[in-house]
């Protein structure tokens, strides 16, 4: 069965998507910042699973349930009920937000208490395949570990078991902000871990993103469970991101040890079809690079010869050009922008953006917009003009 997940992208979204992962083959992870990101995402997936002629398993966790994602699940129960009982999808909400049981409420559907959890509200919607829990007392890291009988496929054996165990512990700690728990200081130390590496290593959208950051949360879980200190976790982050780049580059040989990791990860991503999209002049467009990855990556983009101008979108709707034909400037100026020649930034008119495919679709008419109709010229009715 294909397996989607679509988790917030902080400290528990990714603990979840680890917790999941470590259980679960998922083929694609969405990673999502903003809450107000989740409409546009969900109605995609619902349109995708609507053509999907195969049962799939969607997967949402630590996303705050706004009235959008609530249509949306209705929509979805509907969608089940259109398809022959061996194609219905499955779908887990789980959840912890106290916001998302107001908003379940206000479109009708009555939170179930748990008789075990007292913390725990189960939503119903008359269709096995779909399961909304919400737990105001745990995270969502928790709850992927502690409700992982909804969607596992394989057991976890002891010794990762442990290691999970503590990524669990320090993650809830944090995200519940409870001070007076022991594992506290590890969850502010595997944070600040992730917000240092989740976005200026391998970015989002790489095949190798997912398989990094839950490597490095795992590989600093275990230094908790042994009782390394933050400031011990701090000092061995350097070795565990070498390993792991090791790990990824083993079978490289371009791969150059010598290089710092994101001298040498940045030559894996110069090559990647899966972090950029040609438009149709030949420029390469990517979609949230930090801009330090997006300055080594364009660069070694441009020296291999695989474009001649680069250009990075982000979230806030920010652009950047970098070139080696003296076209950034160019291609600035039709997004407000302006700079040097070969490196220049714009802004998107529509203000934001909340993927790859969204930037692209903002672009190309604007950076290639399409020639004039000849029959909609001013010109055509006077050559058609008999009078």
């Amino acid at each position: 069965m294909n397996v989607t997940q679509l988790t917030h992208h902080d400290l528990d979204g990714y603990g979840a998507s680890t917790l999941v992962g470590a259980v679960l083959d998922v083929a694609r992870i969405v990673h999502i910042p903003r809450y107000s990101d989740v409409g546009p995402v969900v109605e995609a997936e619902l349109k995708r699973l609507d053509k999907a002629p195969a049962p799939e398993l969607l997967i949402m966790t630590d996303l705050g349930l706004e009235a959008v994602a609530v249509k949306f699940i209705r929509s979805f129960a509907a969608l089940n009920r259109r398809r022959q009982e061996d194609a219905r999808h499955r779908l887990v909400v789980l959840d912890h937000h106290a916001s998302s049981i107001d908003q379940l409420r206000d479109q009708g559907l009555e939170p179930v208490a748990d008789p075990e959890i007292p913390t725990l509200r189960r939503f119903e919607l008359g269709d096995p395949n779909i399961a909304i829990l919400i737990d105001e007392g745990r995270c969502a890291t928790r709850m992927a570990y502690e409700h992982r009988n909804l969607y596992a496929t394989r057991p976890v054996p002891a010794e990762a078991d442990a290691e999970l165990q503590a990524l669990v512990a320090a993650v809830d700690a944090l995200d519940l902000w409870k001070k007076e728990r022991p594992a506290f200081a590890g969850g502010l130390a595997l944070d600040e871990v992730f917000w240092d590496n989740v976005g200026t290593l391998v970015p989002v959208g790489h095949p190798w993103h997912d398989r990094f950051v839950g490597m490095l949360l795992r590989a600093v879980a275990g230094l908790l469970r042994e009782g390394a200190t933050p400031a011990r976790v701090e000092a061995q982050v350097g070795a565990i991101r070498v390993g792991i780049v090791d790990t990824f580059m083993a079978d490289d040989p371009a791969d150059d040890p010598a290089l710092t990791t994101r001298m040498r990860i940045a030559r894996a991503l110069a090559r990647s079809d899966a972090l950029f999209h040609r438009l149709s002049d030949g420029t390469l467009l990517s979609f949230g690079l930090d801009s330090g990855t997006f300055q080594r990556v364009s660069d070694l983009i441009m020296v291999s010869g695989r474009a001649r101008r680069v250009v990075n979108v982000q979230r806030v709707g920010t652009l950047s050009f970098r070139s080696n034909d003296e076209t950034a400037l160019e291609g600035a100026r039709r997004f407000r922008g302006g700079g040097h020649k070969d490196a220049a930034g714009g802004k998107l008119t529509g203000g934001s953006a909340f993927s790859l495919a969204d930037a692209v679709a903002q672009v190309e008419p604007i950076l290639n917009p399409p020639p004039p109709d000849p029959a909609t010229s001013p010109f055509a009715a006077l050559k058609n003009w008999k009078g």
